[in-house]
């Protein structure tokens, strides 16, 4: 007997009360969700992510001989660069909440890793064993693969199961529901302008309105009609009875949902392009607080993925990834000054550990680039102040 567990869209047919579809695919189509998905997914492809070997007194060395290591910073299948393999596995991970890649060994190690579509895994948990199994439906060799969890490289968003992870489309449905169905309203709005909430009055009796109605509609109906000038006949007059969109809120209505999709993959507004409440002062602020609250929690996840999957147990222990954040933390170059300036007076910097936080070249050992500086004033506070002469107090 098995418990049968899906990764894809829990509710049946994906309706929402706003009367729209919403599935993975079709969230896609709101500019919001589309933003906030690109903007994460291309910042977690775009940073240098390095397999380190650990080194004693923390210093650690790149491991470039290590199979892995090419996989994870150049290509890890001989279809993809490292940068599209990690965007297509986050728009999957913030999608359908989980990404799946077929691990690929060579001599023992994983050496490549093959993008799997979510929207057609199921993953099943044998309720007497406790073992999981991957079962994937390939729409290209039209074939059923069933893989072990040794098989999968599987990265997972927020989960209740510790299995699967969920949906954010599927859990916040009703508020991309909403922003479709007001995208849907606007376009049909536009799209419509003969005004359909409007009458035509005429001071008779008509012996075929509907010739009347095609005629009207063929010379005022759509966007490339809107504005001319209409010319009646006979008597009739025209009367509005339909709500302007500014009087039914509906750009208001579109502003909220923004922030509301905003508010679902945490993103800062400003990020796509919604700079209402963006100053100057705050911004770079807000910047800061997208790597660290946003951006932060899911190199977590690929990282602790890596070293739990990617890394047998004798590996976990020489070896282990790391993304580098320090180009998305910097300040502006003023800032930036300042804070090296105390870093190098204070000891803790030398100039070569400066120019790598700038990308700039090193200074030869022998020319000083690796001494760090001591405050000759300062001294600690049981250390009795000497005279001139070099005689103690």
């Amino acid at each position: 007997m098995q418990e049968f567990i899906r990764g894809v869209d829990v509710d049946m047919g994906g309706g929402s009360a706003s009367g729209v579809r919403v599935d993975e695919l079709r969230a896609m189509q709101t500019s919001a969700v589309y933003a906030c998905v690109k903007i994460l997914a291309e910042t977690v492809a775009s940073l240098p992510l390095h397999l380190y070997k650990k080194g004693k007194n923390g210093k650690n060395e790149t491991a470039e001989q290590h199979p892995l290591f090419s996989c994870l910073y150049e290509s890890p299948n001989e279809e993809m660069t490292s940068f599209e393999f990690r965007e297509t596995m986050m728009t999957s991970l913030l999608l359908w909440g989980n990404a799946y890649a077929r691990k690929i060994r060579k001599n023992g190690h994983v050496a490549e890793l093959w993008y799997l579509k979510p929207n057609l895994m199921t993953v099943e948990r044998d309720s007497q064993t406790g073992s999981i199994k991957y079962t994937y439906s390939d729409d290209i060799k039209n074939q059923t693969f069933v893989y072990s969890p040794d098989q999968v490289f599987h990265v997972k968003g927020l989960s209740i199961d510790g299995v699967l992870g969920l949906s954010p489309i599927a859990q916040a449905r009703e508020a991309v529901g909403l922003s479709l169905a007001t995208e849907q309203y606007g376009a049909k709005f536009f799209g419509n302008g003969a005004r359909p909430g409007g009458v035509l009055e005429h001071p008779g009796i008509l012996k075929d309105p509907e010739k009347l109605r095609e005629s009207w509609n063929k010379v005022y109906q759509g966007t490339r009609n809107s504005h001319k000038v209409a010319v009646l006949e006979e008597g009739m007059k025209y009367h509005t009875i339909g709500i302007a969109p500014e009087d039914a809120q509906f750009l208001e209505t579109r502003k909220y949902q923004v922030n509301e999709i905003c508010r679902i993959f945490r993103v800062p507004p400003h990020l796509v392009g919604d700079l209402d409440r963006a100053t100057f002062s705050n911004i770079e602020h807000q910047s800061i607080e997208f790597v660290q609250h946003t951006v932060r929690p899911w190199l977590v996840r690929w990282e602790q993925s890596i070293s739990r999957q990617l890394l047998d147990e004798k590996e976990r222990l020489l070896y282990f990834a790391k993304f580098n954040v320090d180009g998305l933390l910097r300040g502006d170059y003023k800032s930036r000054m300042e804070g090296y300036a105390v870093g190098r007076q204070n000891g803790w910097l030398s100039i070569n550990d400066i120019r790598r936080l700038e990308d700039m070249p090193l200074v030869p050992a022998e020319k000083g680039g690796d001494e760090y500086l001591v405050n000759g004033n300062m001294i600690t506070a049981n250390q009795p102040k000497q005279k001139e002469g070099g005689n103690d107090e």
